[in-house]
This record gives C-alpha cells, sequence and structure tokens, in this order.
C-alpha cells in the first residue's frame, strides 16, 4: 500500500505535468497550426526525453527520495504526456479519413518517444561515467 506522502507525490506532480502539458499543446498548436497533433507528439516526446534522463540520473545518486522520484515520473511526467489523447487524436484521423496522417502520428510517437527516451538515458549515462 502506498503512504499519503507519496499519493500526494504523485498526485502534485501529476497536476504540474497535466498544466504544463495544456500550456504546451496550445503554444506548440498555435505555432504549427495544422491537421496533425504537434502539441500532443511535441509533450510525449520532451516527456520521454526526461524520463530517460531522470532513470539515468537516479542510478548515479540517491539524492532522490522515494517521494521525489514518484513526483517526477509518476506523477509529473505522467501528467505531462499524453498516450490517451494520443490515441485519440490517432483515431480521429483515421475515421476523418487521414490514414497516412494517422500512420505518420503513430510512428513518430511510438518509435520517436522510445527513440527520446534512450537518448535521454544514454546521454546522461555518459555524461556522468567520465
Amino acid at each position: 500500500m502506498m503512504s499519503w506522502q507519496t499519493i500526494l507525490a504523485i498526485g502534485s506532480g501529476a497536476f504540474l505535468g497535466a498544466v504544463l502539458r495544456a500550456y504546451m499543446n496550445g503554444v506548440v498548436n498555435h505555432h504549427f497550426p495544422h491537421t496533425f497533433p504537434f502539441g500532443t507528439m511535441s509533450v510525449n516526446l520532451l516527456g520521454s526525453f526526461i524520463i530517460g534522463v531522470l532513470f539515468a540520473y537516479f542510478s548515479y545518486t540517491t539524492l532522490f527520495s522515494l517521494h521525489a522520484k514518484s513526483f517526477l515520473t509518476t506523477g509529473f511526467l505522467g501528467g505531462l504526456t499524453t498516450y490517451s489523447t494520443f490515441a485519440m487524436e490517432t483515431f480521429f484521423l483515421l475515421n476523418g479519413g487521414n490514414i497516412a496522417m494517422a500512420m505518420v502520428n503513430m510512428a513518430l510517437n511510438t518509435f520517436g518517444t522510445v527513440i527520446m527516451a534512450a537518448s535521454g538515458y544514454t546521454l546522461v549515462k555518459q555524461a556522468l561515467a567520465q
């Protein structure tokens, strides 16, 4: 069972992540108006990179408590990234007959997020190994 401190850490992180997601989504979609959901893709790519960075950093330090790790990963990054939104936007693209855009959206979000997580992890692991 989770402690109330862990629940509070995750909940407060999720709040901040969700607010940042809404803000970033609005800014990106304002600057790149298009039928393709660039805002969702950008937060998914950024969140994936950040989680890679954090997990690599966590492996080198005991500076972060379980609550801080829960706040940052499950909470903040869970609130920031938008896989349920990604699924719905992809469905809307398919339903609207934009099959090519749907495929691009799925490929970039699926493979791009894994590549970004690996990039963040590798970058920090190499930097801290020096």
